[in-house]
């Protein structure tokens, strides 16, 4: 029998990269390994549907035993690898094991952003990042409990438009001037701030955390900020993410906030690639960029298989995301940084609107706010690389599927 390739790492990456080495032919074993006791399972309802009880495991894990029996794909949770040795091509567990491969794929994804500051580990400050972290979390979201979200981000606010609706009192501490402000523009984030509001969301935007004061029993009683103290049962720190590239580091491969690979998803070894959210990948310019997405783990990890197998499959599409608060999906393709004009398209007053970014005359993105047909053809658009005049965006009679569609 042939070595096996093994996959470090048991998320949307590592499942999707042991489903495409099958699909590119590879005929030998295939081992998927998670540090985590649960089997590969979608991460975006944890800070939605999981938090309102609305989601079973059963119902968000992705592939179920009968799958992996097929398939023929070995998969080991709770276990986690410590070493790499790149000459010896085998790699060490915690338990002392040692293990050959034929193929190294690191799909380790990345850990929650935590805060250094007085007050940062006292009982009752907790991070979303996985399934036993969403179910701590569920726990306490009890009525009347008083949480304060720290970082106004996707997580943050998702997270609060849960806790809101299981009738906890929830503030939300943002140091920026506004919600979202690193991935959408202003008026995407008025709309939202006014969302949170008449939900009974209060965010306070300008204020900086000093610190988490505990009671005598070490448990978090309040949040002091620049803004002043706020009074919490609970904190989510929702402030980014880490990538976790500590065991690629130990191994010398290239590292930059993440593990550094190239377009088909090889490291600085070409034996060994990686996928999803720990990477970071250099673009034909030299430039780094590290996205967080399901689009980018199921691609990178499709451009990785392939590049297991021996063939080119870059990834380069525009990346797109999404998030759902109060049942209202935002969708976002490309970027609103850096643009010079925006169009309007559909009324915020009703709720259903996008707004389109050009820089330079060249679209660069579209958000979206329960418009799901501008995004669908906004990413055609986009990937096409096609030149969408504003003022077509902005009359309602042109049809932008059919413009996708060329």
């Amino acid at each position: 029998m042939s070595d096996p390739m093994v996959i470090v790492g048991a998320g949307q990456a590592g499942l999707q990269l042991a489903e495409s080495l099958r699909a590119e032919g590879w005929q030998g074993p295939i081992r998927l390994i998670g540090a985590e006791t649960h089997a590969p399972y979608h991460r975006p309802p944890l800070s939605k549907a999981w938090l309102l009880g609305e989601a079973v495991e059963a119902q968000i894990t992705i592939r179920g035993p009968e799958f992996f029996a097929r398939k023929g794909l070995e998969l080991e949770t709770g276990t986690r690898v410590v070493a790499i040795d790149r000459a010896a091509r085998t790699i060490t567990f915690a338990d002392g094991r040692v293990e050959v491969w034929a193929g190294l794929a690191l799909t380790t994804g990345a850990a929650a952003r935590r805060l250094s500051m007085p007050g940062a580990e006292l009982a009752g400050v907790l991070t979303l990042r996985d399934l036993d972290d969403a179910s701590r979390l569920h726990g306490r979201l009890v009525p009347g409990a008083r949480l304060v979200v720290i970082g106004a981000g996707f997580i943050g606010l998702e997270v609060a438009a849960a806790a809101v609706k299981r009738e906890v009192e929830v503030t939300v501490i943002e140091a920026a001037s506004r919600p979202m402000a690193r991935v959408v523009s202003e008026p995407i984030s008025a709309f939202y701030t006014d969302l949170h509001a008449r939900n009974g969301v209060r965010i306070v935007t300008d204020a900086a955390v000093t610190g988490l004061i505990g009671d005598a029993m070490g448990h978090v009683r309040s949040v002091a900020t620049s803004a002043g103290e706020f009074p919490a049962d609970l904190v989510l720190v929702g402030v980014g993410a880490v990538a976790r590239d500590d065991l690629a580091a130990a191994a010398g491969l290239a590292c930059d906030r993440g593990i550094v690979v190239d377009a088909c998803a090889r490291t600085s070894d070409p034996a060994i690639v990686a996928a999803g959210d720990c990477t970071v990948r250099r673009r034909v310019d030299g430039s780094l960029v590290r996205l967080e997405s399901v689009q980018n783990a199921v691609e990178q990890a499709k451009s990785a298989a392939a590049a297991l197998m021996g063939r080119d499959r870059p990834f380069e599409a525009t990346p797109w995301f999404w998030s759902d608060q109060y049942g209202v999906k935002l969708q976002m393709v490309g970027t609103s940084a850096g643009h010079d004009h925006m169009r309007l398209r559909g009324d915020p007053g009703e709720g259903r609107f996008s707004i389109f970014y050009w820089r330079d005359g060249r679209l660069i993105g579209v958000d979206s706010v329960d418009r799901a047909q501008d995004h669908l053809a906004a990413r055609k658009i986009l990937d096409r690389g096609l030149d969408l005049a504003p003022e077509a965006v902005a009359d309602p009679a042109v049809d932008l599927g059919a413009f996708a569609r060329g």
